[in-house]
């Protein structure tokens, strides 16, 4: 039953889910509100459940429908990245290239690697995803991901680029107006940046720095830039990629001897992009650039 549903059904399904409207859902996938109406109907026939009911705010999608957005998901990713590789197809640089890496790395190391990499090739796109989660290549949501992790699936291609120093640091003001600590402990009287929402990097933080934790914060944020932006302006202190740091005089490392985070950095890619023109120039320009900054 289900290999006869055709994929325009589960587009408008997912929209619909988005969106909350089927006007909402036909306005993002550039159709009209009764085709979607018509998918949606066709769906539930086709697969013999009720999908959505009607409320006063919209559409509400039942527990079948939630269940089944997963999946969806995983063939809108998949039907992304076949019309990914058919645009790039052959031997021409050419197309969409879709990049996964922590927004640090996103907005403070990869703008001039990538921009170098378009002078190159002007006909190559790439998507930036800034995200600390870790995104599932196998499932095709990124063509080529930049991780601190070694990845283990024997499906992806992965290259060693380095390994990323991560440090305490506060900008010169901060410390002429506060001092420094002395301890981790002494980081109880500072104004301190923090994540909101434990990672797994985060877990790793504090298995490694006893007493660095989300109770130990003032200012808390799970965006890295926005932490790093909170530290460049003096407003604490706060975890920082030393190279990143250093690119600014006035911001200053404290308790290098007690806080020292090192992250192996890995650019991967699935082997099934291997002969991807886009995808393999995109992947060597990442890995010398990232080895260039972290090697």
């Amino acid at each position: 039953m289900a290999s006869t549903i055709r994929w325009e059904l589960y587009r408008s399904f997912l929209g619909v889910l988005e969106a909350g409207t089927l006007s909402g859902a036909a306005r993002a996938l550039g159709i009209t509100q009764p085709t979607v109406g018509r998918h949606i109907a066709a769906l539930e026939q086709a697969l013999g459940v009720v999908l959505f009911t009607r409320s006063q705010v919209g559409l509400m999608p039942t527990a079948v429908a939630l269940s089944l957005r997963a999946h969806a998901e995983a063939m809108d990713h998949t039907a992304a990245s076949l019309e990914r590789a058919a645009s790039s197809g052959g031997q021409a640089v050419q197309g969409v290239v879709r990049v996964s890496a922590s927004d640090v790395i996103c907005v403070e190391v990869l703008p001039p690697i990538i921009t170098q990499l378009r002078a190159r090739y002007p006909e190559l796109k790439v998507e930036l995803v800034l995200t600390d989660r870790v995104q599932d290549l196998l499932r095709r949501e990124a063509d080529i991901a930049v991780r601190m992790v070694q990845p283990d699936q024997l499906q992806l291609i992965a290259r060693r680029v380095g390994v990323i120093d991560v440090g305490l640091f506060a900008h010169a003001r901060y410390l002429e107006r506060h001092g420094t600590p002395a301890s981790i402990n002494a980081l109880a009287d500072h104004a301190v940046i923090g994540y909101d929402q434990a990672s797994a990097f985060i877990r790793k933080v504090e298995q490694s720095v006893r007493g660095f934790g989300r109770e130990l914060f003032s200012l808390r944020t799970d965006s890295n830039v926005a932490q790093l932006a909170l530290i460049r302006s003096g407003a604490g202190i706060g975890a920082c990629q030393a190279l990143v740091a250093a690119r600014d005089p006035a911001l200053v490392r404290v308790l290098a001897d007690q806080f020292s985070i090192q992250l192996e950095t890995w650019i991967t890619m699935h082997e099934g992009l291997r002969n991807n023109a886009a995808c393999r120039v995109t992947f060597d320009a990442l890995a010398e650039g990232l080895l260039a900054y972290a090697g």
